[in-house]
């Protein structure tokens, strides 16, 4: 257990972020799963939008350090490729 003024203050912070994460994690999956639904019914126009809609959560997860930049890139490239596999 923490034993200093400073680390018991750090504690405080750990779960407070743990928490914020954990909701940033949570919403990025789920963008991301409506993604794949979309491609898995092959809906285009709507995985079009999802990816619209998931790019700025997945860079923003990026950039608040939950996922690595080049993760997320890796991940919205994908995704554009998968769709533009789908038939018109």
């Amino acid at each position: 257990m923490a034993n200093t003024s400073s680390a018991k203050k750090a504690a405080r912070q750990m779960v407070r972020r743990t928490e914020i994460n954990k909701a940033r994690r949570s919403r990025m999956k789920s963008t991301v799963k409506k993604i794949e639904e979309a491609i898995a019914g092959g809906k285009r126009d709507d995985a079009l939008a999802a990816v619209r809609a998931a790019e700025p959560v997945l860079m923003r997860s990026a950039a608040k350090g939950v996922i690595a930049k080049k993760a997320a890139s890796r991940k919205v490239s994908r995704m554009v490729a998968r769709i533009k596999k789908m038939p018109a």
